[in-house]
């Protein structure tokens, strides 16, 4: 049963890549499911704010002019023609607001899926800023496409629209890892003491990890390692561990035709009863119930 957890996971192909693997990293964010709705222009008069809906994360590329944003008592950020700014929280207290002249943007709405591992989605900085140097070659490409899909009123429309602002997302906070800017659990893959110890658990999620052994595998002291991941990812390594182990067990309940029991012993657990346990203390719902939404 260990091999339907290895078809979860893309393994690299090369060490010879960096410290952050960007098959580790796709590993990762794959676990980050969203839905997208809606994909708008908005063009503002010099001072007007940006307006956005509280409840909602939102990916948006300013296309004219320039946009300021004020929040968390710092310094405003310009947010030049060309820039992406991610919010995975929503505005918040954000205000983004058209400055030295009239601004136009693209703007897309979307939600988290609550079944996503909600600690790395909290882990999330307030924005993410991706300038146009650094998002060349693939920001202009991929609004060009959103502003089509948008006024596009045939069939899967909608899902295409959903899709793409999947894809920018995910490409966002690929270019903010990249940039080595990241912090939280996308931070921990640019270390590259830390970045082993992830890459062992989500090569082997099945095995008894201890810390004396991730510690080993980061050639780190164990209480060193300890500060050290917990810092970065989040949350200790054995905790990050268990969450792995269970959002792997969440996409076999979605895909397999196999007994919750037999699933749960495939990452690990000694018993149905303790994988159930563990899986609605993390998810909130039982393995049984996802099974029932996914058929």
């Amino acid at each position: 049963m260990t091999e339907w957890l290895e078809n979860l996971t893309i393994h690299p192909e090369s060490e010879a890549r960096g410290p952050t693997s960007g098959d580790l990293l796709s590993d990762v964010l794959a676990q980050i499911r969203l839905t997208g709705d809606q994909v708008y222009s908005s063009a503002l008069p010099e001072g007007a704010a940006l307006a956005l809906e509280a409840g909602a994360a939102h990916v948006f590329v300013v296309t004219e002019g320039a946009l300021r944003l004020k929040g968390d008592d710092r310094a405003p950020t310009v947010i030049a023609t060309g820039d992406l700014v991610l919010l995975p929280h929503g505005p918040g207290d954000l205000r983004l607001m058209a400055s030295d002249g009239a601004a136009a943007v693209v703007a897309c709405r979307f939600w988290f899926d609550p079944d996503s591992l909600r600690g790395m989605i909290f882990a999330l900085p307030r924005y993410v800023h991706i300038t146009r140097a650094d998002g060349a070659g693939w920001l202009d490409g991929i609004v060009h496409f959103l502003m089509i899909e948008a006024g596009d009123v045939q069939p899967g429309a909608a899902l295409m629209i959903s899709r793409l602002i999947d894809l920018i997302v995910i490409r966002a906070l690929r270019s903010w890892v990249q940039q080595g800017q990241a912090s939280g659990w996308l931070g921990g893959l640019a270390d590259p003491r830390i970045a082993r110890a992830l890459k062992a658990i989500h090569e082997k999620p099945t095995q008894r990890w201890s810390i004396e052994a991730l510690a080993g595998v980061a050639g780190m002291s164990r209480s060193s390692f300890c500060e050290r991941f917990t810092a970065l990812a989040g949350r200790p390594p054995l905790r990050y561990h268990n969450e792995w182990r269970l959002a792997l067990a969440r996409d076999l309940l979605a895909r397999r035709d196999a007994r919750v029991g037999e699933i749960g012993l495939s990452i690990g657990y000694e018993s149905e009863a303790a994988f159930s346990r563990a899986y609605k203390a993390h998810f909130g719902h039982s393995p049984r119930a996802m099974r029932a939404r996914a058929g």
